[in-house]
């Protein structure tokens, strides 16, 4: 009886392990496992996933997303957002359990936001109810933010729970109040219509809750 308890125990600990265990989405080279415009949009430089330039603005929204749909999960990556002053919208965000729009370059779904002025770790529902549903509070963020530099995002989601942070610092804590709300899609990078923009993605990956 008692080995077989401790054979239980041991099965379970392993099981424990490998279940919490991130796994890469990206693999530095290539875009396997994602989609969206290769060609003109999405780039890989330096191990990491690259839109837009310093010196063209950006005509409008791309998507980069998973081929996966994903339900329950923390993910981290880090990003970095830079733009000419002056110029237009800066922005960025994470889409999450999101949808392509069909015949459409749009997603519908959250979205982590990236941007000034308040929009640094916001949540925000793409192509839904168009509105920021969670507000940061700048002023926890600030003291962490790295302008133009790397940051890292973390996003977790568990049932209808949606926590994001930035650089450790938890930016928002929403629990979505309607039923009829998906809780399960697709994850995408996306670059933002407006000024000369250019963000980056790396070491992104996700583990299953």
């Amino acid at each position: 009886m008692i080995r077989q308890l401790l054979l239980s125990v041991l099965l379970a600990s392993a099981f424990t392990v490998s279940a919490e265990e991130p796994v890469t989405l990206f693999d530095g080279k290539s875009f396997t496992g994602w989609e969206g415009d290769t060609e003109k949009t999405w780039r890989i430089e330096d191990g990491q996933i690259v839109a837009g330039s310093l010196t063209t603005k950006v005509p409008r929204n791309e998507f980069l997303s998973s081929k996966e749909d994903y339900a329950d999960f923390e993910l981290t990556l880090e990003f970095k957002l830079q733009g000419v002053p002056g110029g237009g919208m800066i922005n960025a965000g994470v889409q999450i359990r999101s949808e392509r729009i069909p015949n459409n370059h749009e997603m519908i779904g959250y979205q982590a936001d990236i941007g000034d002025p308040k929009y640094w770790g916001a949540l925000y529902d793409e192509s839904r109810r168009k509105k920021i549903l969670a507000e940061v509070d700048m002023a926890k963020v600030e003291p962490v933010l790295k302008r133009a530099d790397w940051n890292t995002y973390t996003i977790r989601c568990q049932g209808p729970r949606i926590q994001l942070f930035i650089n450790g610092v938890q930016t928002v804590d929403y629990t979505e109040a309607d039923a009829a709300i998906p809780l399960k899609g697709k994850i995408a990078l996306q670059v933002h219509s407006g000024g000369p923009t250019e963000v980056r993605y790396r070491n992104i990956k996700i583990k299953k809750l």
